[in-house]
């Protein structure tokens, strides 16, 4: 469980202030075009249309279902020039979540939420996962997708430790820690090109 591991687990090679390593704007994809078609796959699958979404670690581009209307697409990254550049996002907030993992948002505001390729660099995860049970409306869906890529210097130990299939056992792990439903797994492991992973649960009803 997340609580059987050692503290230097969530520690990093680069332990300098992200905010630092984030201060000029990255404004390309991480992954490829395929990868980036299975991330808005399973947006458009479990995001509810017309809903309020949350998209944390936000950059200059949510990957939303284009055909669907979000009203509300809260966007929190780490640099505010990339967060200008999305045109998807009503609003906007900076934040460094390992430093400060309080969600700026009241309880039961969102009807889902999405973390791409980033949930590698959180050094207090299970505190921002309680915090997203904690602003998702119940029933409501969390997205996390990843591939088999990251800034190595930023990306906690644990993570580097682990293969494809430890990354969404670990990723489970923060779910329920955070009370949680069940976490489901989806894989997108193309011939060529970069490899998708999905870890999806809710948060409980009632």
């Amino acid at each position: 469980m997340l609580n059987d591991l050692p503290p230097q687990a969530f520690a990093r090679h680069d332990e300098a202030p992200d905010n630092e390593f984030y201060r000029f704007e990255r404004l390309v994809t991480h992954i490829d075009p395929a990868a980036v078609a299975a991330v808005t796959q399973l947006y458009r699958q479990f995001l509810p249309p017309g809903g309020a979404v949350l998209d944390l670690m936000s950059s200059w581009v949510s990957h939303l279902p284009a055909e669907i209307a979000y009203p509300r697409v809260a966007g929190l990254g780490m640099n505010a020039r990339e967060l200008a550049a999305n045109p998807r996002l009503t609003e906007r907030q900076v934040q460094d979540l390992n430093q400060n993992p309080t969600l700026p948002y009241g309880t039961d505001e969102f009807d889902g939420a999405g973390i791409c390729v980033s949930v590698q660099y959180l050094t207090r995860p299970a505190e921002v996962f309680a915090e997203l049970a904690r602003v998702l409306r119940p029933g409501a869906p969390l997205v996390v997708t990843f591939s088999n890529r990251c800034f190595p210097d930023k990306a906690v130990y644990a993570w580097q430790a682990l293969d494809d299939a430890g990354h969404a056992a670990l990723v489970k792990q923060y779910f329920a820690a955070a009370g949680f439903g069940p976490a489901e797994v989806f894989a997108n492991r193309p011939k060529y090109g970069d490899p998708l992973f999905g870890v999806v649960a809710r948060t409980l009803l009632g």
